[in-house]
């Protein structure tokens, strides 16, 4: 079985047969075994065409796209060498029961999904971790955290790589998503504290955000009016536009860059629209990988995510509540509550296929 998305609609799914094909030499099949849903996933969906995500997992349905997932499988059958059966591996799969790979060793020991129609898409995520059977919690962290917070380091570090493009306060849109709240944290955990962080989200999440004690200030979204003018950057999970149109109308000329990263308020969002001052600019985290592999070398920035996820994951507990879903039929009904807009902040959703 695997959970399909109307591309045209991406709050409408459908349940349906999987293709099960023999493999062929070189192939692998493996079985999902737990992954994560989160507002990551509804940005996936919104962004399918643009950013190519429909490309990765071809559903054989015409217009129904596979929604790519985070977390863990195991190799139940295979025509490889680089991949036994009964290998663990960590990384980015369809919403579906199984996926075949064509699977090559790189020299840092990680697994590359080198099928044809993979090539040209973005490396980062054809990349699989070979990992051992671990407890569920842990498998559950890795799968809820360490793609939401790579991205939150890599948006700190790309900020930090630009001198903040000279702003004193960072501005962060849904403050209380997990790629927000781990921005919050790591630019508050800088040496010298260099910017301001603010925290913006709705009413209902406000008191949530302002308890992780990862902002300096908290506002909702009808007090946009209230922030200090001065030299800002402005980085967008939501997508709102209303949001965002205040916010670049309010700050106008002492907004130095406009970050658009997530769409988890993807129903009101609107590329067109014409803003006062900076153009918001995609931040598309593989390009930020990439530079840093030309900066530092092959592998090290890799080994600084991984830190810096898993130093956050140890305080987990104190902000995050981790849910499990039984069996790939639930995850329509969780797709929904997070598509619309219904989850609660502190919960993380886990679904785990028997």
């Amino acid at each position: 079985m695997q959970m399909m998305i109307d591309q045209t609609d991406i709050r409408r799914t459908q349940m349906g047969p999987q293709p099960n094909r023999a493999l062929e030499d070189a192939e692998a099949r493996v079985a999902l075994r737990r992954c994560a849903l989160t507002a990551n996933n509804v940005t996936y969906a919104a962004a399918g065409d643009m950013l190519k995500y429909w490309q990765f997992f071809p559903s054989g349905q015409p217009g129904q796209g596979l929604l790519p997932v985070w977390g863990t499988a195991e190799v139940t059958e295979s025509r490889s060498d680089a991949l036994p059966v009964g290998t663990r591996l960590y990384g980015f799969w369809p919403l579906a029961e199984t996926c075949v790979l064509r699977p090559q060793s790189d020299a840092a020991g990680m697994i590359v999904d080198s099928a044809p129609h993979r090539a040209d898409l973005a490396a980062v995520y054809n990349r699989y971790t070979i990992v051992p059977p671990a407890e569920d919690k842990q498998e559950d962290l890795r799968a809820l955290l360490q793609p939401l917070l790579a991205t939150s380091w890599l948006l700190m570090d790309f900020l930090e790589d630009n001198g903040f493009f000279g702003a004193e306060q960072v501005i962060i849109g849904s403050a209380s998503s997990k790629t927000g709240l781990g921005l919050c944290k790591f630019l508050s955990g800088l040496d010298g504290h260099p910017v301001t962080v603010i925290g913006l989200t709705g009413e209902a999440n406000a008191e949530y955000v302002s308890k992780t004690g990862a902002c300096d200030t908290v506002l909702t979204y009808d007090q946009v009016a209230d922030l200090p003018q001065r030299a800002s950057v402005f980085v967008d999970m939501a997508g709102n536009a209303k949001v965002r149109e205040q916010l670049h109308s309010h700050l106008g000329d002492h907004l130095r860059h406009s970050a658009a990263v997530g769409t988890s308020h993807w129903d009101k969002f609107r590329p067109d629209l014409k803003l006062d001052g900076p153009r918001p600019q995609f931040f598309f985290a593989p390009a930020q990988v990439a530079k840093r592999r030309e900066d530092w070398g092959p592998g090290v920035v890799e080994k600084r995510i991984t830190q810096a996820w898993k130093s956050l994951a140890e305080e987990a507990d104190a902000w995050l509540d981790i849910v499990v879903h039984d069996g790939l039929d639930s995850a329509p009904d969780v797709y929904d509550q997070i598509a619309n807009g219904r989850a609660a902040p502190r919960d993380g959703h886990i679904i785990a296929l028997k």
